[in-house]
């Protein structure tokens, strides 16, 4: 599979600002619903401690292709949420990732 092939896995690790934890959570609850309308969904979505040195949010993707993520990374409702970003968001990492099958 070639990485124009679909479906993609994405990591992303969130730290919120100093006191912007509840405010990054309000942040990502509504730009995370603008991710369904490019094809994607929320695999996973989990919340750190605070003040751990640990990301505030972990969320995993899965998204039919690239094109999909550009829509998203591009759709002009989330570019305008970007001053609320930088208000709450001091750090992000985000980076492809393989699914592998759970062990139970």
């Amino acid at each position: 599979m070639t990485q124009d092939d679909g479906p993609l896995h994405f990591c992303c690790l969130l730290w919120a600002r100093p006191g912007c934890e509840d405010d990054l959570t309000a942040y990502e609850d509504r730009v995370l619903e603008l991710l369904a309308e490019h094809g994607a969904l929320v695999l996973e979505r989990v919340r750190g401690g605070v003040d751990d040195g640990n990301p505030t949010e972990v969320q995993v993707y899965e998204l039919p292709s690239r094109a999909a993520l550009d829509a998203y990374v591009n759709d002009p409702r989330r570019t305008a949420m970007a001053d609320e970003r930088d208000r709450v968001v001091a750090r992000t990492e985000f980076f492809p990732v393989q699914r592998l099958a759970p062990r139970r």
